[in-house]
Formats: structure tokens, sequence, C-alpha cells
């Protein structure tokens, strides 16, 4: 772990779990993120949807990425895992 010290291993894993509410967001940082997915979830489901996307993203992604990506630099206030980031 680098910079942030940001664990790839626990941002996977509360994507997949808790990531209808956002949580996988705010520990990442980005919490505008966050609290969009906590709104979308009662609405249409599409916030769970999303963090386990996502979930899966982060555990799929290399080390080096995630470190580069979460703990390198600090993720936008609305930066979702699927989009690739402002430098």
């Amino acid at each position: 772990m680098a910079g942030r010290g940001k664990d790839k291993m626990t941002a996977g894993i509360l994507g997949i779990l808790l990531g209808g509410f956002g949580i996988h967001q705010f520990y990442l940082g980005s919490v505008g993120t966050g609290i969009i997915l906590f709104v979308l979830l009662p609405f249409c489901g599409l916030g769970a949807i999303d963090g386990l996307v996502e979930g899966i993203m982060i555990l799929v992604m290399t080390d080096e990425d995630f470190n580069k990506r979460f703990n390198d630099r600090t993720p936008a206030s609305v930066e979702f895992v699927f989009m690739t980031p402002k430098e």
C-alpha cells in the first residue's frame, strides 16, 4: 500500500457486498459518487448493480493500476470505477 493506504481487497469486497449503498466509494474517497449510489438504491436497484460491477472491476484490477488510481491520487468527488480518471 502506498500514499493514501487504501486496500484493493477491502474496496472490492465492500463494492460487492455493500456497493448498493455506495460504501466502497466512500472508502475510496469519492463521496459524491457514494451519495449518488445511495440515492439510486431505493428507486431501481441501479446502485446495487453498479456496486457489484465496480467491486468485481476493483478485484481484477492490477495492484499497480489500483495504487495509481486510488492511492497515489485523491479521486474526484464524482468518479465511478469504470470512468477514466482525469489527471
